[in-house]
């Protein structure tokens, strides 16, 4: 069509023509027109109808939608599908053209969803927590099995991948065929969406949590919403921009018109505040995806426990489900087969857009196809551990670079990705200085009258957090209001039966909650508890104990008949199938809502100065007594959980049975003064151990002597691999034990304590080197020196004035601690100076040049030789550095037993004895080799090798079995080195 010559003219001057003018106008109608219907109806009318789904079951916390429930191929594969909270169901059926529901069903997959709704319009909804929509999720899994008869690809996206993630760890895979996860982290460590580290996160949460704040408000969904929004500020305005600018075209809109409504309004929930709180307090403080020992309906669950296969989608460019923390599900579910698709797109990306229609869910099919043995698994689907974890590509590095710069805050966040062991570190060292003052200050504090004990420590942790796990056993979860109710249930007991304040009770059980349970009763009600040892003498530890009740599981009931003037009660396992002897009381038939406390009752009652409990040490006639006082319990408690840098969430596991000394005052004491949880071991091999590590999420594996033996020699376990064990921590380990444990794991420290068996000596090794050491006194020790010690004499070594000397350097002398006048017992008086006092602990020690103490020997085990007294630890420490030996003892027989030693009556020769390590043999020159470093007379003139060396329920190598047997002699199964004539050489006898 021509131009005409005004048009010519207004184009010249620069105004539009009528066409223009014409197109302008059009174009502001459809602009109003289309803006009108988005104002009016919050969008654009597209027409699309969603896809056909049945409700297979109602519950109060979901319910269960079957898609295309009228058209299902005979024999296909059920995929479960799990939305995340804050969106709604609908995210996996937006439109038609982005749907994952008819993607599959296309596919020939039955497809299913959970579909939790909007909590805030839900009945209950905004009181749910995580562990509401985990059992949710389980029952799904059940429902469907049962509707179709196939074992179930559980998939979850973001959020609702987790939930997968935690159902099947719950149901050890049950009725589950595979895991198929969307953006789903597996490890709060990773890089955050927003620009924080994650110590810092960690440390917002806890004060979250901490509040309460949040168990009375919700998040709203239009706050879901902005706060998605926020995560990506500048995407979200771009968005909105291009919409705004698009908005005359709707045939342009119409495409993406369901995708933009559901972001933009439509797909939100509102999130339960409960839910929320338990979101933050498991998964973003103590990160128990990664590390194990969530809490689901009061059971303990790890990711662990998870062994069918898993196939993670991971966004290249998510900067929400960070690709590091998605992969981290390979460190989390060590025995589970990990497969990953990554594709380049963000976190929305994955399961809605182009990119999910052309991918993901062809993807998806190709697994079920190939989980079903009938197709290939596609090229694109690799085994986790074939693909590098790396940094965020590019273009996603700048949209966070963008993202933190709108923040104010930089792009701190971007390089977080190589300082993630700086963030442990960080953990474990900055973070708990503020935690450990308080502690420090009342152990300063603790004086004769000071009201401490276990029960008052327990009743305190219970008033601060009462919701709060502290006990963990046989799977399962105690919380501190529980177990305060069940401690002050059998208080009422043990008072009706006429238990009273100060009374002496034997406590006889194996390792169970009610083990724990009554020794805290006894504690609450001011009793002490004479912890008697399950393989000890029963007459002889009730006769040092000076036991009038005795306290006993089931299992150790017969042991009434053998004692007389004791009143025995048995505790524990329910009162079914129970048939007791006549004169045993039965607590757990006590009703204690019908017992009243007398007056002279009152809680906690213990003062530091009182004994709280009595433990055994040695064997048969050298059986002895020790008290602990309650002083000497709450300082190693709270020395505990200041060496070791306990905190809440950390988890102490115990290898050694509640009546050894070391469990009570460090596991248990250590723990409940840190506000830790702590679990004991419910058996003694290494599958058991690596089992309850990961499902208990254990930070700190309590230890004594070789209680780590079988779990160092053990062939490697899959739960090991990336396990959360921070700290060893015990006492008692063997040198030759402690390098293969430091080698083994070395991502975990040791540490070391001593305490001396009278007084309040405590020693800890807090920088777990050198190896062997017992390192420093803890805060609140009394002051300790080595001093000169005569051997022959087995006296204080004086001089010419009187007064003892205190040793110097690596001198071997006698441990001697100031004596606190608040402490039993007699001191020696006029040691070092005139009128000062000071406490024998009975052990050999020398200090080094750095200041560090070093254990050698009990007074008790010096060597009456021809040639002067020898400690046998300097034998133990070369039969140590040999790598065939495994266990190893040294002790004297009488020399009179050995050939030519008849003249010698009254001497004793050193004999050695070990075992060797599987498929390793010791021979007379690696002896020769070993002891060539010592002098003649401290070798041992006999060195046997034996199948095994007896060791105690608490592990510690026994030795007098064999040196009752005297001077070794050779057998089939046993080789005998005796030192040769030149005193250099060992020969075979």
């Amino acid at each position: 069509m021509a131009t005409t010559d005004g048009e010519r003219q207004s184009r010249r001057a620069g105004l539009p023509g009528p066409a223009d003018a014409l197109r302008i106008a059009r174009r502001i109608s459809a602009t109003a027109r289309n803006a009108a219907e988005v104002v009016r109806f919050g969008g654009l009318e597209t027409g699309e109808q969603p896809s056909p789904y049945t409700v297979a079951a109602e519950q109060p916390n979901y319910r269960l939608r079957h898609y295309f429930a009228d058209d299902v191929t005979a024999g296909s594969t059920p995929i479960l599908l799990v939305p995340p909270l804050m969106m709604t169901t609908e995210v996996w059926d937006v439109s038609p053209a982005t749907s994952a529901v008819a993607s599959l069903h296309a596919d020939g997959i039955d497809t299913w969803v959970v579909d939790f709704g909007d909590p805030g319009h839900e009945p209950g909804g905004l009181e749910r927590t995580l562990t509401d929509h985990v059992l949710a999720v389980s029952d799904a899994v059940d429902r469907v099995h049962a509707a179709t008869g196939h074992d179930v690809v559980l998939a979850g996206y973001s959020q609702g991948g987790m939930f997968a993630y935690q159902a099947a760890a719950l149901r050890r895979g049950k009725a589950i065929d595979s895991l198929v996860t969307f953006g789903s982290p597996a490890d709060t460590t990773a890089p955050l969406p927003i620009p924080i580290s994650p110590d810092m996160a960690a440390r917002l949460a806890t004060a979250l949590v901490d509040s309460g704040i949040l168990r009375r408000l919700t998040l709203p969904r239009w706050a879901a919403r902005l706060g998605f929004k926020l995560l990506s500020p500048a995407k979200s305005v771009q968005g909105r921009i291009e919409f705004l600018l698009a908005l005359h075209d709707r045939e342009a809109l119409l495409p993406r018109e369901r995708q933009r409504r559901f972001l933009d309004s439509e797909g939100w929930t509102a999130y339960s505040g409960p839910a929320i709180a338990e979101l933050l307090e498991q998964f973003v403080t103590h990160n128990r995806m990664l590390e194990g020992g969530f809490v689901i309906d009061d059971r303990l669950v790890t990711l662990a426990d998870i062994e069918v296969p898993i196939m993670t989608v991971v966004g290249s460019t998510d900067t929400i489900g960070h690709p590091d923390a998605v992969r981290a599900i390979r460190r989390a579910a060590p025995r589970a087969d990990v497969y990953e698709l990554t594709l380049h797109d963000g976190h929305f990306g994955l399961v809605v857009g182009t990119t999910a229609t052309d991918r993901t869910w062809p993807a998806v099919g190709a697994w079920t196809r190939w989980r079903a043995g009938v197709a290939d698994l596609p090229e694109d689907i690799v085994p986790a551990e074939q693909v590098q974890s790396r940094p965020l590509l590019p273009g996603a590095g700048a949209a966070a670079l963008a993202q933190a710069a709108e923040f104010g805050v930089g792009a701190t966040r971007i390089v977080l990705g190589t300082a993630r062991q700086a963030v442990h570190a960080v953990r474990g060292i900055v973070s708990e200085a503020p935690a450990q003052l308080p502690r420090l200050a009342r152990i300063e504090h603790l004086d004769a009258a000071t009201r401490i004990s276990l029960g008052l420590l327990l009743d305190e942790q219970a008033h601060r957090a009462p919701d709060d796990v502290v006990f963990l056993f046989g799977d399962r979860a105690y919380r501190h209001r529980d177990v305060k109710h069940r401690v002050d249930s059998v208080v009422k007991g043990l008072v009706s039966v006429g238990i009273r304040h100060g009374d002496r009770v034997g406590v006889l059980m194996s390792t169970r909650p009610s083990s724990f349970t009554v020794v805290a009763a006894l504690s609450r009600l001011g009793a002490t508890a004479v912890l008697l040892r399950p393989d000890g003498d029963l007459r002889r530890e009730t006769e040092l104990g000076r036991v009038a009740w005795v306290i006993s599981d089931p299992e150790h009931a017969g042991g009434a008949e053998s004692l007389e003037d004791v009143t025995w009660c048995v505790l524990g396992v329910g009162t079914r199938s129970r048939e007791l002897d006549p004169a045993v009381l039965d607590i757990e038939r006590i009703d204690p809502d019908q017992v009243e406390l007398p007056a002279w009752y009152a809680d906690n009652p213990h003062r530091a100065g009182d004994v709280a409990f009595v433990v055994f040490t040695g064997e048969g006639t050298g059986t002895r007594a020790v008290e602990v006082t309650n002083r000497r319990w709450a300082m190693s408690a709270l020395g505990t959980a200041s060496a070791a840098a306990l905190k809440p969430g950390d988890t102490v596991y115990s290898t050694t049975p509640h009546h050894h000394s070391s469990a009570l005052l460090m596991s248990i004491g250590g723990a409940v003064a840190g506000g830790a949880r702590f679990a004991m071991a419910s058996a003694d091999d290494p599958d058991t151990f690596w089992a309850e590590v990961r499902r208990y999420g254990v930070t700190h594996v309590s230890y004594t002597w070789t209680s780590l033996r079988a779990v160092s020699l053990a062939p490697p376990n899959p739960s090991e691999a990336h396990h959360p064990v921070r700290m060893f921590m015990g006492s008692g380990m063997p040198r030759n034990l402690w390098r293969r444990v430091a080698e083994r794991f070395p991502t975990a420290r040791v540490l070391e304590f001593y305490a001396s068996a009278d007084g309040e000596v405590i020693l800890a090794n807090v920088k777990s080197t050198p190896i062997g050491s017992m390192g420093r006194p803890l805060p609140g020790t009394p002051d300790v020196r080595v001093a000169a010690f005569d051997r022959v004499a087995l006296a204080l070594e004086l001089g010419a004035d009187g007064l003892a000397r205190e040793c110097d350097a690596n001198e071997v002398g006698l441990l001697l601690s100031r004596f606190d006048p608040a402490a039993p017992g007699v001191p020696l008086r006029g040691v070092f100076e005139p009128g000062d006092a000071w406490r024998s602990t009975g052990d050999l020690f020398l200090r080094d040049e750095h200041g560090d103490l070093w254990l050698v020997d009990p007074v008790t085990a010096l060597i009456r030789t021809a040639h002067g007294p020898v400690l046998p630890a300097a034998a133990r420490m070369v039969l140590g550095t040999i790598p065939a030996v495994d266990l190893y003892v040294a002790y004297g027989v009488p020399e009179a037993e050995s050939e030519g030693g008849g003249d010698a009556a009254g001497f004793e020769v050193m004999v050695a004895a070990v075992s060797v390590r599987p498929r390793m043999k010791l021979t007379a020159g690696e002896l020769d080799r070993a002891f060539d470093r010592l002098p003649a007379s401290h070798r041992p003139s006999y060195v046997q090798v034996v199948p095994s060396i007896p060791v105690t329920t608490w592990h510690r190598p026994q030795w007098r079995s064999l040196q009752k047997a005297g001077v070794p002699a050779p057998t089939r199964t046993r080789k005998v080195w005796r030192l040769g004539p030149d005193h250099q050489h060992y020969e075979q006898v």
